[in-house]
């Protein structure tokens, strides 16, 4: 492709990447205000000559229309490297989608599994998909799911060890969004209020939230919540999921589910000051959800055209929490906090299978626990989590 886009949060390294790509690009940040003049002014001469990358695209969406006419002149391979601090397909100021022209890619902040190295990598999650998969080879160890909670996969902050550090940090991160990214995708008339929703959301991660109850809650307009709601999916920090839709007939929830994109940031906007603050959750299972899902987020983006991440629920409360899919084939995740999975834990699973074509009901189910493996019934197993958040930080 002409143009490769890179987006993701700020703090993901999306700049650390693009200046590691090829010696002989021209490198241009729109962080440099006489740059953003230019690009504002003559967006096709500061493209001159190329390949170049530009950074932090969003702060002047009209450079895209630049890129679009000299792609359209001459299609040259690598031309164009573009970066942006927020989904530029979702913003409501992008005009230009590039279309046929673009490849985008997103950069998501770290999962444990990268940021500790495993030479395994995220192989595990790949051999579930293996027709002949064998349990005893999935990996099996002690994790630590709330220190990774709370350190989240931003580099400056996964690497502090002092919690009020991380927070400061967390804390400054929050203030810059407000205050410089949120104003490049659109105009909020209120950043106290906007913050105010960032909260409650936060407070409701790994659920279908009820906008009309998060509109009451923050004392606005059902409008103006889920405009607001829009504005953080489209900055990267809340991610849908999609409810699964592959049988019509079957009464089941349509509405998506919310998770932040980083666990760290998440806990930190609930009020998160140390572990002891989980231990006085009722919901600490949405948060277990939540941060597994650092790990499974990472998984579906390195092969975005492969792979995708839905879940399931139906009118009788009966849930998966994950469904991955690969190339069509399927394989269900439930997450539980216990070291005892019994049939109550496989209810959800049992339903969605049977809800599916008779083709396909051999689908692989798992369900995610604190133990070690065992098979459960014929293609559904209880597996550890451990090794998706494990105990040593790196």
């Amino acid at each position: 492709m002409p143009v490769a886009v890179v987006s993701g949060l700020r703090q993901a390294g999306k700049t650390t990447l693009a200046r590691s790509v090829g010696p002989r690009r021209r490198f241009i940040s729109l962080d440099d205000l006489t740059l953003l003049e230019q690009a504002r002014r003559e967006p096709a001469a500061l493209l001159e000559p190329r390949p170049v990358t530009v950074d932090e695209v969003q702060y002047v969406p009209e450079i895209l229309r630049a890129v679009k006419l000299i792609v359209d002149r001459e299609r040259v391979p690598g031309d164009f490297l573009l970066t942006g601090s927020a989904n530029l397909l979702l913003a409501d100021r992008v005009s230009e989608s590039l279309a046929g022209r673009a490849g985008y890619l997103d950069l998501l902040p770290f999962c444990p599994t990268e940021w500790t190295q495993r030479p395994g990598g995220l192989g595990p999650i790949d051999r579930l998909f293996d027709a002949d998969f064998d349990p005893s080879q999935w990996p099996v160890e002690e994790g630590d799911w709330p220190g990774w909670l709370l350190r989240g996969g931003f580099a400056p902050a996964v690497g502090l060890s002092d919690p009020s550090d991380r927070a400061l940090w967390l804390e400054s991160y929050v203030r810059t969004y407000l205050e410089r990214d949120l104003r490049s995708l659109s105009a909020v008339s209120s950043l106290p209020e906007f913050q105010r929703v960032m909260r409650l959301a936060a407070n409701q991660c790994a659920r279908v939230i009820n906008q009309a109850n998060l509109a009451r809650d923050a004392a606005l307009p059902a409008v103006t919540t889920h405009r607001y709601l829009n504005l953080l999916e489209a900055g990267g920090l809340l991610t849908r999921i999609p409810a699964w839709a592959g049988n019509p007939t079957v009464s089941a929830v349509k509405s998506p589910k919310w998770l932040w994109t980083d666990c760290g940031l998440a806990a930190w906007l609930a009020g998160a000051n140390g572990p002891a603050w989980l231990g006085n959750r009722s919901d600490s299972g949405f948060w277990l959800e939540q941060t597994l899902f650092q790990t499974l987020q990472t998984w579906r983006s390195l092969d975005p055209a492969r792979r995708r991440i839905h879940f399931w629920r139906d009118r009788s409360g009966r849930e998966v929490d994950f469904i991955l899919e690969q190339d069509d084939a399927l394989v269900g995740v439930e997450i539980k906090q216990g070291r005892q999975v019994g049939a109550e834990d496989t209810r959800g699973l049992e339903a969605w299978r049977a809800s599916l074509p008779v083709a396909r009901r051999k689908t692989r189910g798992v369900v995610l626990n604190a133990s070690a493996h065992r098979t459960l019934a014929d293609n559904l197993h209880a597996l550890p989590f451990g090794w998706m958040v494990p105990s040593e930080i790196g």
